[in-house]
């Protein structure tokens, strides 16, 4: 288990129970707290501050610090509203990768070490136009310009990123929940708890029979909801092979089962596989967004190995033969809250301008 990998863990339980270096951050948290506020309060008071585009935009984030299951989301987002009439286009901030002053846009294959592993496997699933730069208002407008049919804009992460206005606000959570409900560095928040009151839509990811946790609900009742992760298909790195989850699991499943992910919480990953009835003999947890290479995979034995398509991206020059993806969809507990948003994003729509405004 690498250092990063370690430290992590060890941040999580200081944080979770209330340790002593938890205790001792907490004027800290408290001087991140005024900073937040008094960011809010600024653009607030001042929308000239940031970028109203021209069309709706979503923006699918999380006030918890780590992985907690935006990109499904925003895959689901992208398709279904796609299907409801839409052209969406997703913005991104590229995390890992230098971009420069000027944003990135692509559509289709793009390169992980160009335009990051999340913007790359968004775009190869979705083939909707991306543009990946910090300053998200800056891919908005330059993902407007080189892709003017875009009607709807995704911000893949950015709750924070006030500098870009948003229609709708989706958080998503894990098992985690608020943590201790401290901000940084005390506790594993960007903010204070309350934010969730105030979002459009809260949605829990949740593992095999996990209970989503308890934390504060949308003001707007019935937008609370649950989502769990399950594996429908995989695919043979190498070769192009794909198999369903049930023939993959018939022909391959009774094997010594590896599995590798380095995403934000690689153990959810095989928590998930284990729960659909997989022995995995060993498992390798990397920190999130690792560039992988060959080594990577000399600690593992010769039988499949599976890994997640958010690190498919960075494995395709590899050509290791052992190398299964898993393709999950997600199974929400509310499966008509997408076309309730949908209403709400074509009411949203009629009262925008017509010309982008001043940043």
């Amino acid at each position: 288990m690498s250092v990063r990998i370690r430290l992590t863990h060890w941040l999580h339980q200081q944080w979770q129970k209330k340790g002593w270096f938890s205790l001792v951050m907490r004027p800290l948290s408290a001087l991140a707290a005024l900073f937040v506020q008094r960011k809010q309060q600024r653009y607030e008071q001042d929308p000239a501050a940031s970028y109203r585009s021209p069309v709706p935009v979503i923006v699918v984030g999380n006030i918890i610090v780590g992985g907690a299951g935006k990109t499904p989301v925003v895959l689901a987002l992208t398709e279904q509203l796609r299907a409801l009439g839409w052209t969406p286009g997703i913005v991104s901030r590229g995390y890992g990768v230098e971009i420069g002053p000027s944003p990135r846009v692509g559509q289709g294959q793009l390169a992980a070490e160009q335009f990051g592993d999340e913007p790359a496997l968004i775009a190869a699933q979705t083939r909707a136009p991306i543009a990946v730069h910090p300053r998200r208002a800056l891919a908005a407008q330059a993902l407007l310009e080189k892709y003017p049919a875009v009607d709807l804009i995704i911000s893949d992460d950015g709750l924070q990123h006030l500098a870009l206005q948003r229609d709708m606000e989706v958080v998503v959570q894990d098992a985690r929940g608020v943590g201790n409900g401290l901000l940084l560095p005390a506790g594993p928040l960007r903010e204070s708890p309350e934010r969730l009151r105030r979002v459009d839509w809260l949605i829990s990811q949740i593992v095999a029979d996990q209970t989503p946790p308890s934390t504060p609900q949308p003001t707007e009742p019935g937008r609370a909801l649950s989502m769990s992760l399950r594996p429908y298909q995989l695919e043979h790195l190498s070769s192009g092979r794909r198999l369903s989850w049930s023939d993959w699991s018939q022909e391959y499943g009774q094997q010594e089962l590896q599995a590798l992910a380095a995403i934000g919480q690689p153990t959810r990953f095989f928590t998930m596989l284990r729960a659909c009835g997989l022995h995995l003999s060993q498992t390798f947890p990397l920190p999130d967004h690792a560039a992988l290479q060959a080594q990577d995979f000399q600690a593992l034995h010769e039988g499949p190995v599976l890994i997640t398509r958010k690190d498919a991206v960075k494995c395709q020059h590899l050509n290791d033969p052992r190398l299964w993806v898993v393709d999950v969809q997600p199974v929400f507990s509310r499966p008509d809250w997408i076309a309730e948003l949908d209403s709400l994003l074509r009411e949203r729509r009629s009262t925008l301008p017509t010309l982008p405004g001043v940043q």
